[in-house]
């Protein structure tokens, strides 16, 4: 299993601690540097191991850089604390983002980015809680992580525990019908220490969601499930920051981020076959020029 890089890790808590104290610019500005760098190491990453899921690495980035540079209460020092905050990644085909967001928050050294997706390599295309600190469970199979995520909120009820849980849900995986039944228990039981993220990109493998399982009016669904609604961009990390605030009431929040798959990269932005399409040498070299502007 990977190690703390306790320098980075520090680095990193320093960070939070100074974003705690700084207005909104600042924050935003922060994170936006973070997800550019978020975006060319997955790129870099992706290009080095020939696979990845970099259209969907790109529209969940704003998300995940959110959550770990200003919401979520961990310490990657203690990645098994009790009462840490709870982050699952349902939609595990974008674990290259994940792990990218891990590493700039010292869960583990930014050197093992190299061996993503490599022979024997920790950091495989899906996440392993086993392998990887601060993966709280094993996700790839869509519809499992919402599961686990309703237990894991369940069970911080139970125990009286302060500790928020969040999942991020691909729109696509939302055809699965354990979300719905996960859904239906979390608004059963008031859990409103959980957060559940919808990523709407409105793209899946090979098609767009609506012309595959129509998911629209989404946010009715979600109400009528006994869930707060909240909807904004999905790439403003303002708006996600005013989204991630927690619950007011006993309900359940869903995020619905509206998002575009690709995002940052003109090329791939809002076009199916980026879904886990590889870029060239000559594509790469034009990401990473977009991407640095």
């Amino acid at each position: 299993m990977l190690t703390t890089d306790g320098a980075q890790a520090e680095r990193y808590l320093r960070l939070r601690q100074r974003l705690a104290g700084s207005d909104a610019d600042e924050v935003a500005a922060t994170l936006a540097d973070l997800a550019r760098k978020v975006r060319e190491t997955d790129l870099a990453m992706i290009r080095r191991a020939g696979l990845g899921h970099i259209g969907s690495d790109y529209s969940v980035t704003d998300i995940l850089v959110t959550l770990y540079g200003a919401v979520l209460s961990i310490d990657p020092r203690d990645p098994l604390a009790p009462d840490r905050d709870r982050f699952i990644l349902s939609k595990g085909h974008t674990a290259g983002a994940l792990y990218a967001v891990l590493a700039q928050c010292g869960f583990f050294p930014e050197s093992a980015l190299e061996t993503f997706a490599g022979p024997l390599s920790p950091l495989n295309g899906h996440p392993n809680r086993t392998k990887v600190p601060g993966v709280e469970t094993n996700t790839g199979p869509l519809g499992h992580g919402f599961p686990v995520a309703v237990g894991a909120a369940l069970a911080a009820k139970l125990n009286g525990s302060p500790r928020r849980t969040f999942v991020v849900l691909g729109d696509g995986e939302l055809q699965e019908g354990s979300n719905w039944e996960a859904a239906m228990t979390a608004g059963h039981h008031g859990l409103s220490a959980l957060t559940a993220v919808v990523d709407r990109n409105r793209l899946q493998q090979g098609a767009r969601t609506e012309d595959t399982k129509r998911l629209e009016p989404l946010a009715d669904k979600w109400i009528s499930f006994g869930w707060d609604v909240r909807e904004c961009d999905g790439h403003d990390h303002r708006g996600l920051l005013a989204a991630f605030a927690p619950a007011t009431g006993d309900k359940p929040v869903c995020v619905i981020a509206h998002t575009t798959k690709g995002k940052g990269v003109s090329f791939m932005e809002d076009r199916v076959e980026w879904h886990h399409k590889v870029p060239s040498a000559e594509q790469a070299t034009a990401a990473f020029e977009e991407l640095a502007r």
